[in-house]
């Protein structure tokens, strides 16, 4: 995850003029697996949602770069799992590792969405190089994607920083986030309930990597 200053976030969305997401995501390729393979935190969180999730349920991943652990969990139990990910080279790597997973090279803030048609939504640490506002409509129209009492599950690091140029393992990026209690403002803002928060400090596996504070929500659409 991106750097700022010494810390880093999650799967990049930036502009053009600061450094094409797919770029840095294709640069990194297989070592932004290892560099958070390590996180107890992330497979607790999957372990849970799995626990809440009914025999083959329909899961969208957002972010989902090389497929592990996320699509790799959830397609592993049986569930069917949608991929998406702004990089071609991270697209074509979960494909591979994860053959019983779907992975589609996509802007999620550009793909259609129908209503109502996920059980379940993750979203480990893919908001973090959009803006306030693209975060909040994303959240917003995520919340819509699922059915009712469809489970979401969230993850990022909670610092109140807007269009932060930073660097993560040599590339550069530009970093958004919200304060642990704006994010869950931001979740409940969206129709969603949260049922459980976790706040952690993950070090990444990485000559680079300082400890960084992470938060997990694991919410559920308010039925209607």
């Amino acid at each position: 995850m991106p750097r700022i200053g010494t810390r880093r976030t999650g799967c990049v969305l930036v502009d053009e003029d600061h450094g094409s997401p797919a770029a840095v995501f294709d640069a990194l390729g297989g070592e932004y697996e290892k560099a958070f393979a390590s996180s107890s935190a992330h497979r607790a969180s999957l372990d849970r949602l799995l626990e809440g999730l009914a025999p083959g349920s329909r899961v969208l991943d957002v972010g989902s770069g090389t497929g592990r652990p996320t699509a790799a969990a959830l397609a592993g139990a049986g569930h069917r799992v949608l991929g998406v990910d702004v990089s071609p080279v991270m697209v074509g790597i979960a494909s591979r590792q994860v053959p019983g997973a779907e992975f589609r090279c996509a802007d999620i803030r550009r793909m259609p969405l129908e209503d109502g048609s996920f059980d379940a939504v993750c979203v480990y640490f893919a908001l973090l190089q959009m803006s306030r506002a693209e975060q909040s409509e994303l959240v917003r129209r995520l919340a819509r994607a699922l059915r009712p009492g469809g489970l979401f599950a969230l993850a990022t690091v909670p610092l109140d920083v807007e269009g932060f140029d930073g660097v993560f393992m040599g590339q550069d990026v530009r970093v958004t986030s919200f304060t642990a209690e704006d994010v869950v403002a931001l979740v409940r803002g969206a129709g969603l309930a949260v049922e459980s928060q976790e706040s952690v400090m993950f070090t990444p596996t990485h000559p680079d990597a300082r400890p960084e504070p992470q938060l997990f929500l694991h919410c559920r659409r308010v039925e209607a």
